[in-house]
Parts: structure tokens; C-alpha cells; sequence
């Protein structure tokens, strides 16, 4: 979907980095690296994005950080078309729907960095219908072709690890 609106796959790996996760802030370096791309190249990009305001750019000493700007008007837009295109909407919306009390809902470690690694990993804290879940993840990896790996926990259960947890990378959808 995306590679129809920006021909720049450049463009998109950042898209996808910043707007999964918008409390992600990176500094060039570190994209490039993780991109494999030479910073020049990198730098090109992240400058457009940030003159058309779709990027924040903080200066700390020698190194400038990125992230999405989230008071942008188009921003809730690009998050939206960015989820949508690796289906994280069409999962939650499946989970809340038909699992039961479903009180919270977590990407956890590399998507929540904004990393599109294949692997999901989830967390739906709540009373929820176990086996409906283990069948919608199924139904969910064919569709976004991607594997989810689940973690569902009780309230209960939660609150006794939520250290443990939110210590990893996380991003709430619920």
C-alpha cells in the first residue's frame, strides 16, 4: 500500500520506524545503520520529512534526533495508513470484538520500536476467550502475513508483572 503513495523505500522505512511508534526518537547514525543506507542518503529524507513537518528534529550536541510529530493535522492519517499497512488495526479491531473483556492491548519489543521484523508480538491483558484468540491470531497472520506471537494475561496477572513488562518496548493500543 504504501509503495503506491511514496516511491522512496527510504521513505517508507522511515514512515513505518516513526509513526508505529511515535515516542520512538532516532538520530541518524543509528538509522542508517539499522536501514543499511549511508547517512547522506538517509539525511536527504529525513530533512524533507522534517521541512514539511511530518518529523520533529531535536539537536543534542553533535547528533540530531527524529520523530513524528504528533501535533501535525496529517498525522493521525499517516499512523493510520502505516498500521494499516502492516494490518495491526485489523488485529485489535478482531481481538476487542469477539474475545470477551478485553481491558488492554500492547505491541511489545520490535514493533513497538517501530521494526518490521515479521514477528508481532501482543498482549491482551483481560478475561479473554483463549482458544477464539489463539484462532484469530491464525486468521490475522494469513491476512497481514506476518506471525503474531500472544500473551494474554488476567488483570490480576498483569498488575503483578506490569514491571516486567513495560520495561520491554511497548506501545498501548488500548
Amino acid at each position: 500500500m504504501l509503495t503506491q503513495l511514496f516511491t522512496s523505500k527510504t521513505r517508507i522505512k522511515l514512515l513505518l520506524k516513526l509513526f508505529l511508534n511515535p515516542g520512538v526518537s532516532c538520530y541518524l547514525r543509528e538509522l542508517a545503520k539499522e536501514f543499511a543506507l549511508s547517512p547522506n542518503a538517509l539525511k536527504e529524507e529525513l530533512d524533507s520529512l522534517s521541512q514539511a513537518g511530518y518529523l520533529e528534529r531535536e539537536q543534542n550536541g553533535r547528533s540530531a534526533y527524529f520523530r513524528a510529530n504528533t501535533n501535525h493535522p496529517f498525522y493521525p492519517e499517516i499512523s493510520s495508513i502505516v498500521r494499516k499497512t502492516i494490518g495491526i488495526d485489523k488485529l485489535v479491531e478482531e481481538v476487542i470484538a469477539s474475545l470477551g473483556k478485553v481491558e488492554a492491548v500492547y505491541i511489545l519489543d520490535d514493533y513497538a520500536l517501530g521494526k518490521d521484523t515479521g514477528l508481532i508480538d501482543l498482549l491482551v491483558v483481560g478475561e479473554v476467550d483463549r482458544t477464539r484468540l489463539d484462532e484469530l491470531a491464525r486468521i490475522a497472520e494469513s491476512k497481514i502475513k506476518r506471525k503474531v506471537r500472544l500473551i494474554s494475561l488476567l488483570s490480576e496477572d498483569f498488575e503483578l508483572n506490569r514491571d516486567i513488562f513495560l520495561k520491554r518496548p511497548h506501545w498501548k493500543l488500548l
